[in-house]
């Protein structure tokens, strides 16, 4: 069957969701152009900025779109096939992940563009707010292992790997010059645009021929010295102020996201690539992954991300300049990342059975892919394998820098840090947890050493989507006072919470077994899928007690909130 075909069907579908669920559900949050925003009320020019709706989407769409809709893809159709993968991708984008990411996102503009557990705090009690926190963190700390593993897995690839790291490095050293050259004010950004953009073409190519490859005469493990030096760029970019790093970079990354959709959409409808691997393999992969519940937590990114909703409240919502935005913004945005997810799934889509590729970790095979796509444009295989691979480690340093970032202010926000003491005291006790598990070596039930992102990965899975569902949980509460049709947002929270629970319950059960019958011992994995089952469940009965409780009071349909919000 032609890739084109499937391109094609997955194109209606999203725009046929936009125009018409997205348009549904903007009608039923009713939406209103004369609403003053708090990006409009506060307007400070420092976190408060009237946004035009289409560059606030190109923001957004940079802010949310990392890695996880590329790795979790491509491990679910190589364990499950393409079929399944690919309904849960569509399904998922227009029916959980968009209405998650668009709900995130209007409800923290009705509520002062606060945060996610700010509104849960307020619909269901301090309590839940600070057992909401702490799952947030604890998904935080598993992005950070997930994603540090996986960028160092890229830097020591046979081929390219060396080569990627050097242009990294030259890609983070760029970041600053331009953040530097703004800052002056004698460059505007179209021009510093013309300037760095082909710098990081050049970075990419001078890159494969001045790889660096570590460790250098030390005594530790390639990866494992990777890991730490990434960490070490966590802890220094968490604090740095955003314009010096945070701001260009991800500016300059946004590029790459948007040169990178481009060459998958052109490989995708032109070029000519026939579909080779099977729709469907089986109820549970060749290594015993059962298709239920695991397809749901190993795509997450892509079809619903619980990330997605800090980021809408974080950020985001202090930018929207009229209310009908948020539906190109939050819900549009979500239907671009499923595009994502369905390239990555693409590169697998066109591998026959048997292939070696199919071995290799997720960054070749996309880097593999992607370079088969944009050769129909006339560009190199082994430039294009580099491009792919640094485009690769670069959306992973976006959410490596705000993970760390929001880490720290959760924790600065729970233990009253301040000042530049506090900044690092916080960063430093964010990312112990990560130094000690991508320096803790694991082996899977057959004492085989398992790389550390991928024994994180369904943690990273579970914990993204489970996120989701507690935050539709507290929108589902709000709702419900404002007695509106709650199951809108009450359906997706259900299945997100069995699913993931049910995953979870996988990943911890044999483990806990063991360490009952005295088997096993302690093992981190099991333990921290154990702990984020009991605060969700936590948070579940929260809900249900604020559900049923007489003093929840009920607000009048029309009212925003924005009048009590406390900024």
């Amino acid at each position: 069957m032609p890739l084109a075909v499937v391109a094609a069907v997955v194109a209606v579908a999203f725009g046929l969701a936009y125009i018409i669920y997205g348009r549904l559900l903007a009608r039923l949050f009713t939406l209103d152009s004369a609403q003053a925003t708090p990006a409009c009320t506060v307007n400070d020019g420092v976190d408060y900025v009237p946004t035009p709706k289409f560059l606030l989407l190109g923001q957004h769409f940079s802010a949310i779109t990392a890695a996880g809709p590329i790795v979790g893809p491509i491990l679910a159709g190589i364990w499950f096939g393409w079929g399944p993968a690919l309904l849960w991708i569509v399904g998922g984008a227009i029916f959980f992940g968009s209405v998650h990411d668009f709900s995130s996102l209007i409800g923290s503009v009705r509520h002062g563009a606060r945060s996610v557990a700010e509104i849960v705090g307020e619909h269901m009690g301090r309590r839940a707010y600070l057992l909401f926190l702490g799952f947030i963190w604890l998904s935080l700390v598993y992005v950070i292992i997930a994603f540090t593993d996986l960028t160092s897995a890229s830097f020591v690839e046979p081929t390219l790997g060396g080569g990627v790291a050097s242009s990294s490095i030259m890609y983070l050293l760029l970041g600053i010059l331009m953040g530097l050259v703004l800052r002056t004010g004698r460059v505007s950004l179209p021009v510093a645009t013309a300037i760095f953009l082909p710098l990081v073409g050049l970075a990419v190519w001078c890159g494969q021929r001045l790889p660096v490859m570590l460790p250098l005469g030390l005594p530790i493990r390639p990866v494992l010295a990777w890991d730490m030096l990434l960490l070490g760029y966590c802890c220094v970019a968490s604090v740095m102020p955003v314009w010096l790093l945070l701001q260009p970079r991800g500016y300059l990354g946004g590029w790459f996201l948007y040169a990178a959709l481009f060459a998958g959409c052109v490989g995708l409808l032109f070029g000519g690539e026939t579909v080779d691997y099977p729709a469907f393999i089986g109820m549970q992969s060749a290594g015993g992954v059962p298709l239920f519940p695991m397809l749901f937590v190993t795509i997450a990114c892509g079809a619903c991300s619980g990330f997605h909703g800090i980021v809408s409240s974080g950020t985001t919502s202090k930018q929207i300049q009229r209310e009908p935005d948020c539906r190109a913004v939050g819900y549009g945005a979500m239907l671009l990342e499923g595009v994502v997810a369905v390239i990555a799934l693409a590169t697998v889509m066109i591998l026959a059975p048997g292939d070696p590729l199919l071995s290799m970790p997720p960054d070749r095979i996309y880097a593999a892919g992607l370079g088969r796509f944009v050769q129909r444009l006339g560009i190199s295989a082994e430039f294009a394998g580099a491009f792919a691979l640094l485009a690769f480690t670069t959306f992973i340093y976006d959410t490596l820098d705000v993970a760390t970032r929001l880490g720290r202010y959760i924790l600065q926000e729970l233990t009253g840090w301040r000042g530049w003491r506090g900044r690092v005291g916080a960063t430093l006790a964010m990312l112990a947890l990560p130094a000690i598990c991508v320096g803790t070596t694991i082996t899977d039930a057959q004492g085989r050493v398992v790389p550390a992102w991928k024994a994180f990965w369904v943690l990273f899975g579970t914990s993204n989507q489970l996120l989701a569902a507690l935050t539709l949980l507290g929108l589902t509460m709000w709702f419900v006072r404002l007695r509106k049709p709650w199951w809108v947002l009450g359906i997706p929270m259900a299945f997100m919470s069995i699913v993931t629970l049910w995953a979870l319950t996988l990943t911890f059960g044999p483990w806990l077994l063991g360490v009952v019958t005295g088997q096993r011992g302690m093992e981190i994995v099991g333990f921290v899928a154990l702990v984020l089952s009991v605060l969700a469940v936590l948070l579940l009965v929260q809900g249900c007690r604020s559900w049923l409780s007489a003093d929840a009071g009920v607000m009048q349909p029309g009212h925003t909130l924005q009048a009590s919000s406390k900024r």
